[in-house]
Formats: C-alpha cells, structure tokens, sequence
C-alpha cells in the first residue's frame, strides 16, 4: 500500500519554521478576513436596513450606497496588495528555506 505522503513532510510539519510559517500565515490571513466581511457585512446590512442613508446622492446621481459598493473593491485590491506585500516579505523567504529542506530530503 502506498504511503499518502511523503515522510520528510512529517518531519517538516513538527519543526519549528513550519510552525512558524503557518502562524505568520494565519496572523495576516485571518484578521484580514474578519476585517474585509465586516466591512462587506456592514454594506449589506446598511443597503437593506438603511435605505434612506444610502440613497443619498453625494455629486449628481453618485449615491452612498455606489461609492461602498465600489469601496468594496478597492478594498479587494487594498488586501491582495498588502497580501503580497506581506507574503513576499514574511513568508516567501522561509517557504523558499523548508522548501530547500523538502527537496534535500527526497530521495
């Protein structure tokens, strides 16, 4: 019977940069993510149960409830930039470092 994995990956998983890889992972990717749907959750919630707010016009016909929505993908763009930001400083370099690891412990 075939293994499921590879073995190193054992190893690798309990070591501490690995640990420490997914924790810098998590701290970024997770509060990131309760940022962003609370945000979304409060456009959805102000388009149903703030009508009259939302339907104020700002400059012609621009209303509040146009400039969140497209708040909402700036906001996107804002994430995924900082993301990579972060990724390329925080995380890539140790990925590339268990990844030098992995390929030395192959047979």
């Amino acid at each position: 019977m075939a293994a499921r994995h590879d073995p190193v990956y054992d190893s690798m998983a309990e070591s501490a940069d690995f640990i420490e890889l997914r924790r810098r992972y998590r701290s970024f990717v997770l509060p990131a993510t309760a940022v962003f749907l609370a945000w979304f959750l409060l456009y959805v919630v102000m388009s149903n149960w703030a009508g009259d707010f939302m339907s104020q016009k700002i400059v012609g016909n621009i209303n509040v409830a146009l400039v969140f929505g497209l708040l909402q993908f700036l906001t996107t763009f804002l994430i995924a930039y900082a993301y990579s930001r972060y990724s390329t400083a925080r995380l890539d370099p140790l990925a590339e470092s268990l990844n030098s690891v992995y390929e030395g412990g192959k047979r």
